[in-house]
């Protein structure tokens, strides 16, 4: 099946929050995402209003990337929020350098080993590469240390481990490892 690939927009605040609980009952949300479906399915329809509008082209600082079927369902996701030296931390170590990090990563089961991914991540990538002064020096995410298919991944589409670690939060016990791709 062919997909587009797009920002969403803001009136999909829905489609945004369907994805998301979607997202949250895969059978390994609990390394995936720092959420959880109870808490994200009480959240009220504003909360995810004001998601959408902020992840849309007309917001400032994040980008919700998602994969449309030509029915217009919605096969997954990338989430890619802007981090500056002088931003405040949302995760993980505080930015040294100008950067895009990405969350949010879901692709349906059904649509998994297609390529998909890849596309969607080219799409953050790209659009982070294109974000005007000051320029964008790196991308980086985050992966659970038990999460060994998602590292997979990121490693074979070129990000490297950096050696940083953070604490789960919730579960000091677990750790999340950084990984970075460098503006080639």
């Amino acid at each position: 099946m062919d997909y587009s690939i797009r920002t969403i927009r803001a009136d999909e605040w829905e489609k945004t929050r369907e994805i998301r609980l979607a997202a949250l009952r895969d059978p390994v949300a609990h390394i995936a995402f720092l959420d959880t479906h109870e808490a994200a399915s009480e959240r009220p329809d504003s909360f995810w209003q004001e998601r959408a509008e902020g992840a849309s082209e007309s917001g400032t600082g994040v980008r919700q990337f998602v994969a449309e079927a030509p029915d217009g369902s919605w096969a997954g996701t990338i989430s890619v929020l802007v981090e500056r030296p002088s931003d405040e931390v949302r995760f993980g170590e505080a930015a040294t350098v100008d950067q895009t990090h990405i969350v949010g990563v879901y692709v349906r089961p059904e649509a998994r080993g297609t390529g998909l991914t890849e596309e969607l991540f080219r799409a953050g990538v790209e659009w982070s590469w294109s974000l005007p002064e000051p320029r964008v020096e790196r991308v980086r995410l985050y992966v659970h240390e038990d999460n060994a298919r998602a590292a997979a991944f990121y490693r074979r589409f070129g990000f490297v481990a950096t050696g940083e670690r953070v604490a789960v939060p919730g579960d000091e016990s677990a750790q999340e490892l950084e990984y970075e791709l460098r503006r080639p």
